[in-house]
């Protein structure tokens, strides 16, 4: 990858002990930037500070309102300050027809996937406006704009967000701080897997079969790498994304199914 000079710039990133999120948080740091990386994996946050020396960790529930104050503390005390929010945390929710999904797991799904976008970039907000500069990247999914049966939770979370960075580039946007959502599709990994073997058992389907239909829908037939969705935040994060604020980008190899 070739990553831009990103050198001094400030970043909060949230669930960054694996998956994509590790490997956002690891080019950002190898492209010069000053890294938080938080998540409630301890073993994950380890593994990527030992693989990125001066790279800082905490573990903590960007969730909860408590545990995000004292991420910013934590931020202010060994930054400065913030120049780049990931809001990142996603959790895939149940797979099930809505009759049979628990209130619980409704209200779990939109805590962690969108009550805590707004919890992070409240706290963004504030020191970004100081300083009249700022990018927020909300990660949201391609399923957000089209809809996925007996996801209702997951789906629901992730249009939210869509409104939310809509709405967050409009009004932020006089304080010269930008805002973004990335819409990935499949994204490759074990979550992934786990959320297609889960779909598939539910509609009582092989699994190859059901991987080869989905396929059918993305033009490049192809899942999306993690590397795929750090290098569109290293592009909004250069001088190159400079005047890009209020977009809905797909990194999805074309999801050609709309409805």
């Amino acid at each position: 990858m070739t990553r831009p000079d990103l050198t001094g710039q400030r970043v909060l990133i949230s669930a960054a002990g694996g998956g994509a999120g590790r490997v956002i948080a690891t080019e950002l740091h190898r492209a010069g930037a000053r890294v938080l990386a938080c998540d409630l994996d301890r073993d994950g946050l380890a593994a990527l500070a030992a693989d990125c020396p001066g790279l800082l960790t905490e573990t903590a529930d960007a969730g909860d309102p408590g545990a995000v104050a004292a991420l910013y503390k934590l931020l202010d005390d060994a930054f400065g300050g913030i120049d780049l929010l990931v809001n990142n945390v996603g959790i895939s929710g149940p797979t099930a027809p809505i009759e049979d999904i628990t209130l619980d797991d409704w209200e779990q799904v939109l805590r962690t996937n969108l009550t805590s976008h707004f919890l992070a970039t409240r706290g963004a907000a504030r020191r970004m406006k100081a300083q009249g500069s700022g990018l927020i990247v909300n990660i949201s999914s391609g399923a957000g704009k089209l809809g996925l049966p007996m996801r209702t939770p997951y789906v629901t979370s992730k249009g939210a967000i869509l409104s939310f960075t809509r709405t967050l580039a409009r009004e932020l946007g006089p304080h010269g701080i930008r805002v973004n959502a990335l819409l990935p599709g499949a994204v490759r990994g074990p979550r992934l897997d786990r959320i297609f073997e889960e779909k598939a058992a539910a509609t009582g389907q092989d699994l190859t079969d059901f991987t080869a239909e989905i396929m059918r829908y993305v033009s490049l037939r192809t899942t999306v790498e993690p590397e795929d969705i750090a290098a569109m935040i290293l592009h909004l994060a250069s001088p190159a994304g400079a005047r890009i604020s209020g977009q809905m980008i797909g990194i999805d190899g074309n999801l050609e199914w709309n409805g």
